[in-house]
Parts: C-alpha cells; sequence; structure tokens
C-alpha cells in the first residue's frame, strides 16, 4: 500500500470545537498545523467570527457566528462549495471528499462527492439535531433520538443497532459509527464490532478515528479503545480536565478546561504539534491536520484581520483596502455598511 493510500485510510473525522504573544477581542480565529499539501491549512481572512470547526481527508470547513459557512483546502469534488443559500447553519461536518451542514430547520444539506449516496440525505430530511460525516458515510441525529445513517456500508457502519432511540450524540470513523445514550453509555457498530470498555457510562461526548475509539467521561477523564499501533489509545497524564475530544486516523486531541490541547498518537505531518501559545482555545478538529478556534481576550490596535495579533497580514489588508473604492465595489468584505 502506497503512503498516499496509507494517509487516506488514516484520516477520518468526526464532530463532536498562529503563535501570538497578545490576544484580540473574542473573535473566534482559527489556528492550523499539519498537512498543508492542499491548503487546507490556509485559512480564509477575515480569520474571525468562527464558532464551529471541521476537518475532512485534504480540506477544512468553518461555521460563522452569522450561520454561514467557509470551506478551503482540496475542492476537487466541489467539499468547499457550500450549497446556497449559505446561511442558517449551526453545525459543520467534514468526510473524505463530502462536507455536511445542519441548518436551524433541521434539514441537512450535503455537498461534495456523491459516490455511494453521500450527499442524497435521506427523506424526511427534516427534525435534525446533529451530524457526524465519516470516511464514506454519514450520520445524522433525530430530535426523536434516533439516528439515519447513509452512504458506503460494507462494513455494516450505517446499520443502526436497535432500540434506534435515545441517542444524544453522534460520530463517524471509517467503517464504523458511535452514538451516546442518554444514559451516558456508548453504542458501537460496523468495524472490527470492538465492543465499548466496562464500565460503559459516565460518557458526555464521543469521538471516532480510522480504527479507534474516544469516549469523554463527566469526570473530565478520557477512555480510548481499539486499534492502538502509533499509541493513539495512550492517554497521557494527568489524564482530567478534559472538555472536548477529537480523533483523527491515528491521532487525537483532547481540550483542557484551562484551553490548551494535549495531543498524542500519529504525527508524521506535525499534526498533534500544537502551536504556542498553547491557550485561550475553545473548539478543535483533527486528520491529517489540525484545526483549533482561540477566543482572544483583548483588544489590539492594528489588528486589522482580527487573527489576534499585528503582523504582515494586517498590512496585507491595508494594502489590500488601499484606494478602496466601497461605492463601485459594496460587496468588498472591508465596506462595512454604517
Amino acid at each position: 500500500m502506497g503512503l498516499k493510500n496509507i494517509v487516506r485510510s488514516a484520516i477520518v473525522f468526526s464532530i463532536i470545537l498562529l503563535t501570538s504573544t497578545v490576544y484580540a477581542t473574542p473573535s473566534g480565529s482559527i489556528i492550523a498545523w499539519g498537512n498543508d499539501d492542499s491548503g487546507q491549512c490556509n485559512v480564509p481572512v477575515p480569520n474571525s467570527g468562527f464558532t464551529a470547526i471541521a476537518t475532512g481527508y485534504l480540506h477544512s470547513l468553518g461555521l460563522k457566528s452569522d450561520g454561514s459557512i467557509v470551506g478551503w483546502g482540496r475542492n476537487t469534488f466541489g467539499d468547499c462549495n457550500t450549497p446556497l443559500p449559505n446561511s442558517g447553519f449551526t453545525a459543520i461536518a467534514a468526510g473524505s471528499s463530502h462536507s455536511l451542514g445542519l441548518r436551524s430547520n433541521g434539514s441537512i444539506a450535503a455537498w461534495g462527492d456523491n459516490g455511494y449516496g453521500l450527499c442524497s440525505v435521506p427523506e424526511p430530511n427534516s427534525g435534525f439535531v446533529a451530524i457526524a460525516a465519516g470516511w464514506e458515510h454519514s450520520l445524522g441525529l433525530k430530535a426523536n433520538g434516533s439516528i439515519v445513517a447513509w452512504g458506503y456500508n460494507d462494513f455494516g457502519q450505517c446499520n443502526v443497532p436497535e432500540p434506534n432511540s435515545g441517542f444524544v450524540a453522534v460520530a463517524a470513523g471509517k467503517g464504523h459509527s458511535l452514538g451516546l445514550k442518554s444514559d451516558g453509555s456508548i453504542v458501537v457498530w460496523g468495524g472490527t464490532g470492538d465492543s465499548v470498555p466496562e464500565p460503559n457510562s459516565g460518557f458526555t461526548a464521543i469521538a471516532a478515528g480510522s480504527s479507534h475509539y474516544l469516549g469523554l467521561k463527566a469526570d473530565g477523564s478520557i477512555v480510548a479503545w481499539g486499534r492502538n499501533s502509533e499509541g493513539q489509545c495512550n492517554i497521557p497524564e494527568p489524564n482530567s480536565g478534559f472538555t472536548a475530544i477529537a480523533a483523527g486516523g491515528w491521532n487525537n486531541l483532547g481540550l483542557k478546561a484551562d484551553g490548551s490541547i494535549v495531543a498524542w498518537g500519529w504525527n508524521y505531518y506535525g499534526q498533534r504539534d500544537v502551536p504556542e501559545p498553547n491557550t485561550g482555545f475553545v473548539a478543535i478538529a483533527t486528520g491529517g491536520h489540525s484545526l483549533a478556534i482561540r477566543e482572544c481576550l483583548y483588544n489590539v490596535a492594528g489588528d486589522l484581520n482580527d487573527d489576534c495579533k499585528v503582523d504582515m497580514l494586517d498590512f496585507a489588508v491595508t494594502a489590500n483596502n488601499w484606494l478602496l473604492d466601497c461605492y463601485a465595489t459594496p460587496s468588498n468584505p472591508a465596506c462595512i455598511p454604517k
């Protein structure tokens, strides 16, 4: 198997949240690191106002506070082409070559590669409250606690076990799926049939890797199980104080209550090398590359692109706006109506 195929099979997506010496106002800027061979770490400007992130194989998604989605990176299958109207979204998920967006009306928008029907959301396309995108399958959680699955199903990853009820969260891996029940237990299906370690209780969040699993406990500790070839199940000590988890192919991120990120597992692309300062983070996502949202704490004079620092990019904003005529180009992002 070539390196490209190894990497492709390694990167998996779940839903589930650079360097700077000073921070700006709460702006929701995205920090990206790891594999960038398709520009998946080149966050578009203005890099601000993001509330959620998702990592695909070679593309990235960011959800803005105004309900719009921004996509960047490889766009071979239209993975980054957000459907119109690009508004009203409340959640995002990214798979190998497809993307999902959950709208406030409970419907799911899907775009990108439609092989295996990945972009064909089953009817009725309504009543959804959460989404997850795996390598080549998708999951949607309904308000009634049931799960709808579609796409590639050779490993049974779309065969939701009965009773299909009482679920509160979903996660999708390469050939397996996870569902979190309201009683704090986890249900696993597809893949190799790995069972959840006992006690299967007290979980509050889930994440799925290529062939491993993560569960966040109410006490802030993480449980990991499944394949451990790259140490992806060896959670660093102290295993406490975590508030969010993200799983890549063979690597993971954990967000601490103090805003720092802990990374472990495979590091071929440096996707676990968290940029400094490792603080102020509020959301995480990982695959062959990693994303994190940082909330800034102070206003910084001269921070024109709202990325929590003053650097040459701010000069570029000034240069781009030189001789700007908002009457001639009112759609320019720099033209803000009074």
